[in-house]
């Protein structure tokens, strides 16, 4: 680790680079403790609840570091978010997010004070209840829509709810209604099913939490051709997660099959030996092993072979030879798949069961003697 250091860089991760974040926004600052980066630019990256951030301008030259509570400028009001960028890296997080050149930065007014965090914390405490009687507004007035979660701003003035829909809903009259009802002004976002999972958030069949909510900000789509490229068993039980849509961890390893598969033998190739033909009927792609049947609709007769002996075979086929048969050496006398036939139904009995068998038959075998003398 030492070869690597210098006098003007430290060593290993920076704690200053980690501070306090919200899941998937998480951002390391790696430049924390660089002493020669840049200070001309004074953006800086902010985020909310769950998977909302900003980037705002600090024109007021405030002493921020990852993790402050600040107070920046909102429409209506101020509202109140965690720094969790600064320095010349925030650039770099702006033209990753896509923002276009004419997008209006606002500013940064103040740390947060007290009486912020306080008005803040009542605002938050009222989420959970305003998006119950949401839900109920919806369904009263007929509307085909789910309200997944409500956000307040900072100072209470104005309140996101993120809904989801099939198709366009009409909520001009529900807005009316929810600003009567909260007296707050309405703002509504739609989202897809994949978002609402993430910010609801769960523990996925794998026993660690979904990646929707822990990293995954960018949800591209997922076909179930990724499913194919992998050999896994087209059932929607098994491919769809907590959102009802396919994984997203389909798409992790895709990648990585369909350049492994590239190595393979096209499955409309036959080989062909002295015993007879044999079709393609399964591979283990990663390993590169291939198994081939000698009737083309069951597994009959299966050999599983490496894909250079395949490509060898392939080979000697071209040239008009035919091997003896697809393994390049002498195999071993296939194995039953019948379970019972390859082990002893009594390979689980330990050594002090038997013992007590044997002890148990020896006691019955003199019970029975002394019943015949007598």
């Amino acid at each position: 680790m030492n070869d690597f250091c210098s006098g003007d860089y430290p060593c290993g991760l920076s704690c200053r680079g980690v501070g306090r974040q919200d899941r998937q926004l998480n951002t390391y600052d790696y430049m924390a403790d660089v002493a020669a980066a840049p200070t001309e630019n004074d953006l800086v990256e902010v985020q909310f609840k769950h998977t909302r951030k900003g980037y705002f301008r600090n024109e007021n030259r405030l002493d921020l570091a990852k993790g402050d509570m600040v107070a920046v400028e909102a429409s209506p009001g101020h509202d109140i978010g965690v720094v969790s960028l600064t320095g010349p890296l925030v650039a770099l997080q702006m033209k990753k997010a896509s923002l276009k050149p004419g997008t209006e930065i606002r500013r940064i007014y103040r740390k947060a004070r007290q009486v912020d965090l306080e008005k803040y914390e009542e605002a938050k405490a009222l989420e959970q209840g305003t998006m119950i009687r949401s839900r109920q507004i919806a369904k009263e007035l007929g509307l085909n829509m789910k309200i997944g979660d409500v956000e307040y701003q900072g100072d209470g003035q104005k309140a996101i709810f993120y809904y989801i829909a099939d198709g366009r809903v009409d909520f001009r009259q529900l807005i009316k209604v929810l600003a009567e009802a909260f007296r707050v002004r309405i703002e509504m976002r739609q989202i897809g099913a994949r978002q609402e999972a993430g910010r609801i958030g769960g523990i996925g069949p794998c026993g660690r939490e979904l990646c929707c909510a822990t990293w995954v900000k960018n949800f591209n789509s997922v076909s179930t051709a990724a499913a194919r490229f992998q050999d896994i068993a087209p059932n929607p039980q098994k491919l769809a997660g907590q959102c009802a849509k396919l994984k997203c961890c389909l798409n992790y390893e895709v990648d990585q099959y369909m350049e492994a598969q590239q190595r393979l033998p096209s499955r409309e190739i036959q080989l062909e030996t002295t015993d007879g033909i044999y079709y393609y009927f399964k591979a283990d792609i990663l390993s590169g092993q291939v198994t081939y049947s000698s009737d083309r609709r069951i597994l009959a007769n299966a050999v599983t072979i490496s894909a250079e002996r395949a490509f060898e075979v392939l080979r000697m086929n071209r040239e008009g030879l035919k091997p003896e048969s697809l393994n390049a050496e002498a195999t071993a006398e296939p194995r039953s798949n019948d379970l019972l036939e390859q082990e002893s139904v009594t390979r689980f009995d330990n050594g002090r069961n038997a013992g007590r068998r044997a002890k148990h038959n020896g006691r019955r075998s003199q019970r029975d003697k002394r019943d015949r003398r007598g």
